[in-house]
């Protein structure tokens, strides 16, 4: 069975699985309550920024599969 790790890291789900594993993990070992939830903090932006770059790519591959360029055009009238 191959894993889509694509798929995966975009979910919301599994960036929130893991950062309450982190913060049961670090209590069970008796970390510090501010330590922890600083982990998890730092857990979930690295999901939120994990989600938005795979989200953007698509976003980008589709629009150049699509045939639209992302790319800003001069359209100005240099004829004059």
């Amino acid at each position: 069975m191959k894993i889509d790790w694509k798929r995966k890291l975009s979910s919301r789900k599994f960036w929130a699985m893991l950062a309450a594993l982190i913060l049961s993990v670090l209590t069970a070992f008796g970390v510090p309550e501010l330590k922890g939830e600083q982990v998890v903090v730092i857990v979930t932006g690295i999901g939120a920024i994990a989600v938005y770059m795979l989200a953007e790519g698509a976003v980008d591959k589709e629009a150049v599969s699509g045939g639209e360029h992302t790319e800003d055009i001069d359209e100005t009238d240099d004829s004059e």
